[in-house]
Protein backbone atom coordinates (compact mmCIF):
# COMPACT_ATOMS: atom_id res chain seq x y z
CA UNK A 1 0.00 0.00 0.00
CA UNK A 2 1.44 3.18 -1.21
CA UNK A 3 2.28 5.67 2.13
CA UNK A 4 0.22 9.53 1.66
CA UNK A 5 3.89 10.50 1.78
CA UNK A 6 4.95 8.83 -1.41
CA UNK A 7 1.80 10.84 -3.41
CA UNK A 8 2.89 12.89 -5.80
CA UNK A 9 2.59 16.88 -4.65
CA UNK A 10 -1.12 17.27 -6.19
CA UNK A 11 -2.26 14.38 -5.16
CA UNK A 12 -0.89 15.36 -1.30
CA UNK A 13 -2.61 18.43 -1.63
CA UNK A 14 -5.68 16.89 -2.90
CA UNK A 15 -5.73 14.18 -0.18
CA UNK A 16 -5.40 16.61 2.58
CA UNK A 17 -7.72 19.20 0.97
CA UNK A 18 -10.38 16.17 0.66
CA UNK A 19 -9.55 15.26 4.06
CA UNK A 20 -8.34 11.61 3.39
CA UNK A 21 -5.50 12.70 5.25
CA UNK A 22 -4.03 15.64 7.69
CA UNK A 23 -1.32 17.95 7.37
CA UNK A 24 0.20 16.53 10.17
CA UNK A 25 0.13 13.21 9.72
CA UNK A 26 1.89 13.78 6.37
CA UNK A 27 4.47 16.48 8.03
CA UNK A 28 5.41 13.90 10.72
CA UNK A 29 6.23 10.80 8.16
CA UNK A 30 8.40 13.58 6.37
CA UNK A 31 10.48 15.06 9.50
CA UNK A 32 10.90 10.93 10.24
CA UNK A 33 12.54 10.82 6.82
CA UNK A 34 13.88 13.43 7.34
CA UNK A 35 15.61 12.57 10.74
CA UNK A 36 16.85 9.15 9.10
CA UNK A 37 17.95 10.98 6.12
CA UNK A 38 20.25 13.33 8.55
CA UNK A 39 21.62 10.25 10.17
CA UNK A 40 22.08 8.25 7.26
CA UNK A 41 23.25 10.35 4.67
CA UNK A 42 24.07 13.71 6.61
CA UNK A 43 21.64 15.57 4.05
CA UNK A 44 20.46 18.22 6.39
CA UNK A 45 21.35 21.33 8.38
CA UNK A 46 18.36 22.33 10.21
CA UNK A 47 15.41 19.91 10.46
CA UNK A 48 12.23 22.03 11.39
CA UNK A 49 10.36 19.71 13.79
CA UNK A 50 8.78 22.23 15.99
CA UNK A 51 7.81 24.63 12.80
CA UNK A 52 6.87 22.40 10.61
CA UNK A 53 4.26 20.63 12.60
CA UNK A 54 2.49 24.45 13.84
CA UNK A 55 2.12 25.24 9.59
CA UNK A 56 0.37 21.35 9.67
CA UNK A 57 -1.48 22.36 12.35
CA UNK A 58 -2.77 25.24 10.78
CA UNK A 59 -3.43 23.91 7.41
CA UNK A 60 -5.41 21.16 8.93
CA UNK A 61 -7.58 24.12 10.83
CA UNK A 62 -7.67 26.12 7.10
CA UNK A 63 -9.33 22.71 5.85
CA UNK A 64 -12.19 22.18 8.94
CA UNK A 65 -12.91 26.05 8.54
CA UNK A 66 -13.52 25.40 4.56
CA UNK A 67 -11.32 28.70 3.98
CA UNK A 68 -9.69 29.27 0.39
CA UNK A 69 -6.45 26.51 0.15
CA UNK A 70 -3.51 26.63 -2.60
CA UNK A 71 -2.26 24.02 -4.72
CA UNK A 72 0.41 23.23 -2.58
CA UNK A 73 -1.94 22.69 0.72
CA UNK A 74 -0.14 20.24 2.96
CA UNK A 75 3.10 19.37 0.76
CA UNK A 76 5.92 19.51 2.69
CA UNK A 77 9.51 20.85 0.52
CA UNK A 78 12.86 21.32 1.63
CA UNK A 79 14.90 24.55 1.19
CA UNK A 80 18.63 24.79 0.05
CA UNK A 81 21.05 25.83 2.65
CA UNK A 82 22.21 28.57 0.14
CA UNK A 83 18.58 29.38 0.52
CA UNK A 84 17.46 32.31 3.05
CA UNK A 85 14.72 30.92 5.55
CA UNK A 86 13.13 33.23 7.88
CA UNK A 87 14.52 31.77 11.50
CA UNK A 88 16.29 29.47 10.54
CA UNK A 89 20.52 29.58 10.10
CA UNK A 90 21.58 30.16 6.63
CA UNK A 91 25.36 29.33 6.12
CA UNK A 92 26.00 29.06 2.76
CA UNK A 93 28.08 25.80 3.89
CA UNK A 94 30.64 27.48 5.21
CA UNK A 95 32.32 28.42 8.65
CA UNK A 96 32.87 32.49 7.09
CA UNK A 97 29.10 32.81 7.76
CA UNK A 98 28.92 32.23 11.83
CA UNK A 99 25.60 31.37 12.63
CA UNK A 100 23.48 33.81 10.56
CA UNK A 101 19.47 33.43 11.15
CA UNK A 102 17.64 35.89 8.39
CA UNK A 103 14.46 37.65 9.51
CA UNK A 104 12.95 36.94 6.08
CA UNK A 105 12.80 34.03 3.54
CA UNK A 106 13.52 34.30 -0.23
CA UNK A 107 11.25 35.03 -2.73
CA UNK A 108 10.97 31.39 -3.68
CA UNK A 109 10.47 29.94 -0.19
CA UNK A 110 7.54 32.99 0.34
CA UNK A 111 5.96 31.34 -2.98
CA UNK A 112 5.98 27.72 -2.29
CA UNK A 113 4.42 28.95 1.53
CA UNK A 114 1.74 31.51 0.24
CA UNK A 115 0.69 27.97 -1.56
CA UNK A 116 0.29 25.98 1.35
CA UNK A 117 3.37 24.22 1.30
CA UNK A 118 5.10 23.64 4.16
CA UNK A 119 8.90 23.97 4.68
CA UNK A 120 9.91 20.95 6.70
CA UNK A 121 14.11 21.54 6.75
CA UNK A 122 17.66 23.41 4.98
CA UNK A 123 19.48 20.81 3.50
CA UNK A 124 23.45 20.47 2.54
CA UNK A 125 25.39 22.08 0.42
CA UNK A 126 28.97 22.76 -0.69
CA UNK A 127 30.73 25.65 0.13
CA UNK A 128 29.18 29.04 -1.58
CA UNK A 129 27.90 26.18 -3.86
CA UNK A 130 31.01 25.75 -5.52
CA UNK A 131 31.31 21.82 -6.16
CA UNK A 132 29.31 19.43 -8.20
CA UNK A 133 30.10 17.61 -5.19
CA UNK A 134 28.48 18.03 -1.68
CA UNK A 135 31.39 18.15 0.90
CA UNK A 136 32.39 21.08 3.05
CA UNK A 137 34.50 21.80 5.93
CA UNK A 138 31.75 22.68 7.97
CA UNK A 139 29.36 19.42 7.42
CA UNK A 140 31.47 16.99 6.00
CA UNK A 141 29.93 15.00 2.92
CA UNK A 142 26.55 14.07 2.27
CA UNK A 143 26.10 10.05 0.94
CA UNK A 144 23.73 9.23 -1.92
CA UNK A 145 20.91 7.26 -0.74
CA UNK A 146 21.01 4.85 -3.78
CA UNK A 147 24.50 4.24 -3.06
CA UNK A 148 25.56 5.67 0.47
CA UNK A 149 29.41 4.82 -0.74
CA UNK A 150 28.67 7.54 -3.46
CA UNK A 151 28.16 11.23 -3.26
CA UNK A 152 25.32 12.43 -4.24
CA UNK A 153 26.58 15.43 -6.93
CA UNK A 154 26.03 18.88 -5.93
CA UNK A 155 25.89 21.70 -5.44
CA UNK A 156 22.14 20.56 -4.25
CA UNK A 157 22.91 17.32 -2.90
CA UNK A 158 21.01 17.57 0.08
CA UNK A 159 18.04 18.00 -1.52
CA UNK A 160 18.96 15.78 -3.82
CA UNK A 161 19.32 12.88 -1.38
CA UNK A 162 16.55 13.73 0.20
CA UNK A 163 14.31 13.71 -2.65
CA UNK A 164 15.58 10.29 -2.97
CA UNK A 165 14.81 9.64 0.16
CA UNK A 166 10.98 10.11 0.21
CA UNK A 167 11.18 13.18 2.58
CA UNK A 168 9.54 15.03 -0.05
CA UNK A 169 8.13 15.32 -3.52
CA UNK A 170 10.34 18.53 -4.11
CA UNK A 171 12.93 20.72 -2.70
CA UNK A 172 14.68 23.46 -3.98
CA UNK A 173 17.98 23.65 -5.62
CA UNK A 174 20.05 26.81 -7.13
CA UNK A 175 21.99 25.78 -10.70
CA UNK A 176 24.66 27.89 -11.69
CA UNK A 177 26.69 25.10 -13.49
CA UNK A 178 24.43 21.57 -13.18
CA UNK A 179 23.86 22.09 -9.72
CA UNK A 180 20.25 21.23 -9.70
CA UNK A 181 20.57 18.68 -12.59
CA UNK A 182 24.21 16.92 -11.72
CA UNK A 183 22.63 15.80 -7.98
CA UNK A 184 19.62 14.41 -9.72
CA UNK A 185 21.40 12.08 -12.63
CA UNK A 186 23.40 10.89 -9.38
CA UNK A 187 20.57 10.31 -7.21
CA UNK A 188 17.71 8.86 -9.48
CA UNK A 189 15.64 12.07 -9.30
CA UNK A 190 14.53 14.75 -11.91
CA UNK A 191 16.13 17.82 -11.68
CA UNK A 192 14.89 20.96 -13.86
CA UNK A 193 16.99 23.89 -14.40
CA UNK A 194 14.33 26.64 -15.94
CA UNK A 195 15.05 29.50 -18.52
CA UNK A 196 16.97 31.97 -16.92
CA UNK A 197 14.13 34.44 -15.34
CA UNK A 198 11.43 32.13 -15.10
CA UNK A 199 12.07 31.86 -11.19
CA UNK A 200 12.88 35.38 -9.97
CA UNK A 201 16.56 34.95 -8.69
CA UNK A 202 16.70 37.51 -5.87
CA UNK A 203 19.43 35.70 -3.16
CA UNK A 204 22.86 36.64 -4.95
CA UNK A 205 24.39 40.30 -4.20
CA UNK A 206 23.96 40.49 -7.35
CA UNK A 207 20.69 41.31 -9.68
CA UNK A 208 22.58 41.07 -12.87
CA UNK A 209 23.76 37.89 -12.99
CA UNK A 210 22.90 35.42 -15.78
CA UNK A 211 23.94 31.74 -14.98
CA UNK A 212 21.69 31.25 -11.81
CA UNK A 213 18.79 29.70 -11.63
CA UNK A 214 16.35 28.32 -8.73
CA UNK A 215 14.72 25.53 -9.70
CA UNK A 216 13.25 21.95 -8.61
CA UNK A 217 14.55 18.72 -7.47
CA UNK A 218 11.46 15.99 -7.52
CA UNK A 219 10.85 12.92 -7.57
CA UNK A 220 8.29 13.03 -10.84
CA UNK A 221 8.16 15.38 -13.78
CA UNK A 222 4.69 16.41 -12.34
CA UNK A 223 5.96 16.71 -9.01
CA UNK A 224 8.44 19.77 -11.00
CA UNK A 225 5.59 21.12 -12.85
CA UNK A 226 3.97 22.30 -9.92
CA UNK A 227 6.65 23.56 -7.99
CA UNK A 228 7.26 25.74 -11.24
CA UNK A 229 3.28 26.76 -11.55
CA UNK A 230 3.65 27.88 -7.99
CA UNK A 231 7.57 29.47 -8.17
CA UNK A 232 7.65 30.86 -11.75
CA UNK A 233 6.43 34.68 -12.13
CA UNK A 234 7.77 38.06 -12.33
CA UNK A 235 8.71 40.00 -10.01
CA UNK A 236 10.29 43.51 -9.07
CA UNK A 237 12.97 41.62 -6.73
CA UNK A 238 14.06 40.28 -9.60
CA UNK A 239 14.71 42.88 -12.45
CA UNK A 240 15.78 40.02 -14.92
CA UNK A 241 12.59 37.88 -14.41
CA UNK A 242 10.52 37.52 -17.16
CA UNK A 243 6.94 38.99 -17.38
CA UNK A 244 5.46 35.77 -18.15
CA UNK A 245 2.76 33.65 -16.68
CA UNK A 246 3.51 30.07 -16.00
CA UNK A 247 0.98 27.42 -17.44
CA UNK A 248 0.42 24.34 -15.76
CA UNK A 249 -2.00 22.79 -18.03
CA UNK A 250 0.73 23.39 -21.00
CA UNK A 251 2.66 20.81 -19.53
CA UNK A 252 0.66 18.11 -20.26
CA UNK A 253 2.68 14.78 -22.01
CA UNK A 254 2.74 15.28 -25.62
CA UNK A 255 2.28 12.71 -28.45
CA UNK A 256 6.22 10.96 -29.60
CA UNK A 257 4.96 10.19 -32.63
CA UNK A 258 6.69 12.36 -35.51
CA UNK A 259 8.31 15.05 -32.90
CA UNK A 260 12.28 15.67 -33.35
CA UNK A 261 15.50 15.38 -30.98
CA UNK A 262 18.64 16.12 -32.05
CA UNK A 263 21.31 13.57 -30.20
CA UNK A 264 25.02 14.70 -29.21
CA UNK A 265 26.45 12.08 -26.97
CA UNK A 266 29.58 13.68 -25.92
CA UNK A 267 28.47 17.63 -26.45
CA UNK A 268 31.44 17.77 -28.99
CA UNK A 269 34.18 16.99 -26.23
CA UNK A 270 32.84 14.50 -23.19
CA UNK A 271 34.49 11.57 -23.09
CA UNK A 272 31.46 9.58 -21.70
CA UNK A 273 31.53 6.40 -19.59
CA UNK A 274 29.99 2.96 -21.37
CA UNK A 275 27.51 2.34 -18.76
CA UNK A 276 26.10 6.06 -19.11
CA UNK A 277 25.69 6.11 -22.90
CA UNK A 278 24.00 2.56 -23.10
CA UNK A 279 21.53 3.89 -21.06
CA UNK A 280 20.98 6.88 -22.56
CA UNK A 281 21.24 4.97 -26.22
CA UNK A 282 18.08 2.90 -24.39
CA UNK A 283 16.29 5.30 -24.01
CA UNK A 284 16.69 6.84 -27.61
CA UNK A 285 16.04 3.47 -28.60
CA UNK A 286 12.72 3.63 -26.89
CA UNK A 287 11.90 7.21 -28.08
CA UNK A 288 12.03 5.57 -31.74
CA UNK A 289 9.84 2.93 -30.89
CA UNK A 290 7.27 5.51 -29.74
CA UNK A 291 7.19 7.27 -33.04
CA UNK A 292 9.86 10.12 -31.87
CA UNK A 293 12.56 10.87 -34.53
CA UNK A 294 16.28 11.52 -33.34
CA UNK A 295 19.12 11.91 -35.30
CA UNK A 296 22.83 11.83 -33.87
CA UNK A 297 24.43 15.52 -34.95
CA UNK A 298 28.09 16.76 -34.05
CA UNK A 299 28.02 19.65 -31.93
CA UNK A 300 31.54 22.06 -32.78
CA UNK A 301 31.97 22.70 -28.67
CA UNK A 302 35.58 21.69 -27.33
CA UNK A 303 37.19 22.00 -24.06
CA UNK A 304 36.80 25.82 -23.93
CA UNK A 305 33.37 25.70 -22.88
CA UNK A 306 34.13 24.39 -19.79
CA UNK A 307 37.36 26.57 -19.28
CA UNK A 308 35.82 29.34 -20.24
CA UNK A 309 32.80 28.27 -17.40
CA UNK A 310 35.12 27.53 -14.68
CA UNK A 311 36.49 31.55 -15.27
CA UNK A 312 32.92 33.25 -14.97
CA UNK A 313 32.57 30.77 -12.27
CA UNK A 314 35.82 31.86 -10.40
CA UNK A 315 35.17 35.32 -10.98
CA UNK A 316 31.64 34.92 -9.18
CA UNK A 317 33.68 33.41 -6.21
CA UNK A 318 35.74 36.23 -6.05
CA UNK A 319 33.13 39.31 -6.65
CA UNK A 320 30.36 37.72 -3.82
CA UNK A 321 32.84 35.76 -1.46
CA UNK A 322 36.57 36.67 -1.88
CA UNK A 323 36.30 39.33 1.11
CA UNK A 324 35.73 36.47 3.37
CA UNK A 325 39.46 34.80 2.29
CA UNK A 326 41.39 37.10 4.71
CA UNK A 327 39.91 35.93 7.40
CA UNK A 328 38.51 33.04 6.94
CA UNK A 329 41.12 31.52 4.78
CA UNK A 330 42.60 28.59 7.07
CA UNK A 331 38.21 27.12 7.15
CA UNK A 332 37.41 27.60 3.55
CA UNK A 333 37.79 24.72 1.42
CA UNK A 334 40.91 24.95 -0.53
CA UNK A 335 38.91 24.47 -3.91
CA UNK A 336 37.66 28.03 -3.17
CA UNK A 337 40.45 29.58 -2.41
CA UNK A 338 41.29 28.87 -5.54
CA UNK A 339 38.54 29.62 -7.21
CA UNK A 340 38.70 33.27 -5.20
CA UNK A 341 42.45 33.91 -6.47
CA UNK A 342 41.76 32.67 -10.08
CA UNK A 343 39.21 35.15 -10.31
CA UNK A 344 41.34 37.93 -9.03
CA UNK A 345 43.69 37.41 -11.15
CA UNK A 346 41.36 37.49 -14.32
CA UNK A 347 41.62 40.63 -16.70
CA UNK A 348 38.52 42.22 -17.78
CA UNK A 349 39.15 42.63 -21.08
CA UNK A 350 39.49 38.16 -20.53
CA UNK A 351 36.35 38.16 -19.13
CA UNK A 352 34.48 40.41 -21.36
CA UNK A 353 35.97 38.14 -24.77
CA UNK A 354 33.62 34.91 -22.83
CA UNK A 355 31.06 36.63 -24.58
CA UNK A 356 32.15 35.55 -27.81
CA UNK A 357 31.89 31.84 -27.07
CA UNK A 358 28.82 31.99 -25.51
CA UNK A 359 27.41 33.88 -28.72
CA UNK A 360 28.88 31.21 -30.79
CA UNK A 361 27.36 28.01 -28.36
CA UNK A 362 23.84 30.12 -28.37
CA UNK A 363 24.23 29.99 -32.47
CA UNK A 364 24.63 26.74 -32.77
CA UNK A 365 21.67 26.37 -30.20
CA UNK A 366 19.30 28.35 -32.44
CA UNK A 367 20.19 26.11 -35.79
CA UNK A 368 19.52 22.88 -33.48
CA UNK A 369 15.92 24.07 -31.98
CA UNK A 370 15.14 25.22 -35.10
CA UNK A 371 14.67 22.03 -37.09
CA UNK A 372 14.37 19.72 -33.57
CA UNK A 373 11.93 20.22 -30.56
CA UNK A 374 14.94 19.65 -27.97
CA UNK A 375 18.56 18.68 -27.76
CA UNK A 376 19.23 14.80 -26.18
CA UNK A 377 22.76 14.06 -24.45
CA UNK A 378 23.46 12.46 -21.19
CA UNK A 379 23.22 14.74 -17.87
CA UNK A 380 26.82 13.59 -16.62
CA UNK A 381 29.41 11.47 -18.63
CA UNK A 382 29.80 9.02 -15.60
CA UNK A 383 27.66 7.45 -12.29
CA UNK A 384 28.09 9.27 -9.26
CA UNK A 385 31.65 8.95 -7.80
CA UNK A 386 32.96 7.57 -4.52
CA UNK A 387 31.80 9.96 -1.54
CA UNK A 388 36.09 10.94 -1.28
CA UNK A 389 36.17 12.25 -4.40
CA UNK A 390 36.93 16.14 -5.37
CA UNK A 391 36.28 18.12 -8.51
CA UNK A 392 40.07 18.72 -9.56
CA UNK A 393 39.92 14.75 -10.43
CA UNK A 394 37.27 15.64 -13.58
CA UNK A 395 39.78 17.98 -15.12
CA UNK A 396 41.90 15.31 -17.39
CA UNK A 397 41.90 14.31 -20.92
CA UNK A 398 41.73 10.51 -22.56
CA UNK A 399 44.29 9.72 -25.23
CA UNK A 400 41.81 11.21 -28.06
CA UNK A 401 41.62 14.51 -26.38
CA UNK A 402 38.18 13.77 -25.01
CA UNK A 403 37.62 15.87 -21.31
CA UNK A 404 37.19 12.92 -18.65
CA UNK A 405 34.50 15.14 -16.84
CA UNK A 406 31.92 14.28 -14.74
CA UNK A 407 29.01 16.56 -15.52
CA UNK A 408 27.31 18.21 -19.04
CA UNK A 409 25.46 20.76 -17.81
CA UNK A 410 27.59 24.12 -17.43
CA UNK A 411 27.46 24.38 -21.35
CA UNK A 412 23.30 24.75 -20.56
CA UNK A 413 24.64 27.98 -17.98
CA UNK A 414 26.60 29.63 -20.62
CA UNK A 415 23.45 29.63 -22.83
CA UNK A 416 20.82 30.02 -19.74
CA UNK A 417 17.98 30.89 -22.13
CA UNK A 418 17.08 27.50 -22.84
CA UNK A 419 15.92 25.60 -20.10
CA UNK A 420 17.43 22.10 -19.07
CA UNK A 421 16.11 18.83 -17.51
CA UNK A 422 17.71 15.63 -16.10
CA UNK A 423 15.40 12.27 -16.06
CA UNK A 424 16.41 9.38 -14.62
CA UNK A 425 16.42 6.43 -17.43
CA UNK A 426 17.82 3.53 -15.55
CA UNK A 427 20.93 2.17 -14.26
CA UNK A 428 24.27 1.99 -15.72
CA UNK A 429 25.79 -1.66 -15.22
CA UNK A 430 27.35 -0.73 -12.20
CA UNK A 431 23.89 -0.43 -10.98
CA UNK A 432 23.63 3.70 -10.42
CA UNK A 433 21.27 6.19 -11.57
CA UNK A 434 22.17 7.44 -14.90
CA UNK A 435 20.00 11.02 -15.65
CA UNK A 436 19.42 11.43 -19.61
CA UNK A 437 19.67 16.07 -19.99
CA UNK A 438 17.04 17.23 -22.33
CA UNK A 439 17.26 21.17 -23.41
CA UNK A 440 14.52 22.57 -24.86
CA UNK A 441 13.86 26.05 -26.54
CA UNK A 442 14.60 29.47 -24.99
CA UNK A 443 11.70 30.22 -22.93
CA UNK A 444 9.42 27.44 -23.19
CA UNK A 445 10.08 25.15 -19.74
CA UNK A 446 6.36 24.17 -20.17
CA UNK A 447 6.88 22.71 -23.66
CA UNK A 448 10.26 20.65 -22.23
CA UNK A 449 8.34 19.44 -19.31
CA UNK A 450 5.99 18.12 -21.63
CA UNK A 451 8.50 16.57 -23.62
CA UNK A 452 9.84 15.10 -20.20
CA UNK A 453 6.53 14.04 -18.96
CA UNK A 454 5.91 11.57 -22.58
CA UNK A 455 9.68 10.19 -22.21
CA UNK A 456 8.77 9.36 -18.19
CA UNK A 457 5.66 7.25 -19.29
CA UNK A 458 8.17 5.06 -21.39
CA UNK A 459 9.44 3.49 -18.36
CA UNK A 460 12.64 3.74 -18.12
CA UNK A 461 13.63 4.35 -14.85
CA UNK A 462 12.74 1.04 -13.01
CA UNK A 463 14.34 2.85 -9.53
CA UNK A 464 12.02 3.17 -6.98
CA UNK A 465 11.40 7.26 -6.06
CA UNK A 466 12.13 6.56 -2.61
CA UNK A 467 15.14 4.76 -1.35
CA UNK A 468 14.94 2.46 1.54
CA UNK A 469 16.32 3.93 5.08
Amino acid sequence: MTEPLDLTAGEIANGVARGRFSAVEIVEASLARAHAAARDFNAFVVIRDEAALVAARLADEAVQAKKPLGPLHGVPFLAKDLTPTAGDITTLGSWSSGDYVPESSALIVRRLQEAGGILVGKTTSPEFAHSSLTWSPRYGATRNPRAPDRTPGGSSGGSAASVAAGVVPFAEGTDMGGSIRIPASFCGVVGLKPSLGRIPMTILPSLFDDISHFGPLARTVDDAARFMAVAAGPSDEDPLSLPLAFDLAATAPRDLSGMRFALSMDLGFYAVAPGVEAAVRRAVDAIRNAGGVVDEIKLPWTRAVLDRWIDLWAVFMSAYFGDRLEAFRERMDPAIVELIEQGRALGATEYKRIELLRSAMWRDLARIHAEYDALLCPTCAITAPPIEARDGEFMAEDEAGKLLGLDMTCPFNMTPHCPALSLPVGRAADGLPVGLQIVGRRYQDEALLGVARSIERLGLDATSRAAAL
